[in-house]
């Protein structure tokens, strides 16, 4: 086996350690201030086989997960399929999807974030219906529905009962979109991961746990 090297060590007030495996397959500590590098050393080792098992799941992923190049012919995911991108003429609008992408050759330029802006309004539209749907069947009281930016936090729930979810989940399958609703609707009369909290997501969605699974080994792609 390969020596495990430190890409960065991230200091702060927490009291525990937390070991993180980024995208390039590089290992980060986040720790607090008073922990001496030995201690660090002592916890990498203990859990040697966890961070070569990761840095080996993300070296070999897909090619999909490659950042964008926005050229024609490039898949682009919506509601869990990929669909090809056409950059085209004298189009009235910067982007427009009709079982497929058409980008105007004038967006070329902020291609990314036109992307982005039409990500995002899909998002809210798609999961504001999702989340109203699972509320009305289960009598779920929440404030508001908002879209952020958040790369791997798939939904939060505030505690004034805002429901908050990353625009990136409008790529993934509706399944997937649905349990990440149902997750946090759940999380408006349970703040915690208790037994409760389990029981209640599992009597709404009984084969929750393959769609956690699935956002687990391909929230990666999630991404431009």
């Amino acid at each position: 086996m390969e020596d495990i090297k430190i890409e960065k060590i991230i200091r702060s007030k927490r009291k525990t350690i937390a070991l993180q495996i980024t995208e390039n397959a590089t290992l980060i500590v986040r720790a607090p201030f008073e922990l001496d590098e030995q201690t660090i050393w002592k916890v990498i080792n203990k859990h040697k086989k966890w961070i070569y098992k990761n840095k080996k799941e993300i070296e070999a992923r897909d090619p999909k997960a490659l950042p964008k190049e926005f050229v024609s012919g490039e898949g682009f995911s919506y509601l869990g399929r990929y669909y090809k991108l056409h950059i085209v003429e004298n189009q009235d609008v910067p982007l427009k999807f009709e079982n497929g992408f058409y980008l105007s050759k004038d967006a070329l330029p902020e291609a990314k974030n036109v992307f982005i802006d039409w990500y995002k309004k899909a998002a809210y539209e798609k999961i504001l219906e999702r989340v109203n749907w699972w509320a009305q069947k289960r009598g779920f009281k929440y404030n508001k529905v908002n879209i952020t930016n958040a790369q791997r936090r798939w939904g939060s729930c505030s505690a004034k009962g805002n429901l908050n979810f990353s625009w990136r989940l409008i790529m993934a399958p509706l399944s997937v979109i649905d349990y990440v609703v149902v997750h946090e609707l759940v999380h408006l009369e349970e703040k915690n991961h208790g037994k409760n909290f389990w029981t209640k997501v599992k009597l709404l969605m009984p084969d929750y746990k393959k769609h956690e699974d699935w956002l687990k080994k391909n929230g990666y792609l999630l991404k431009l």
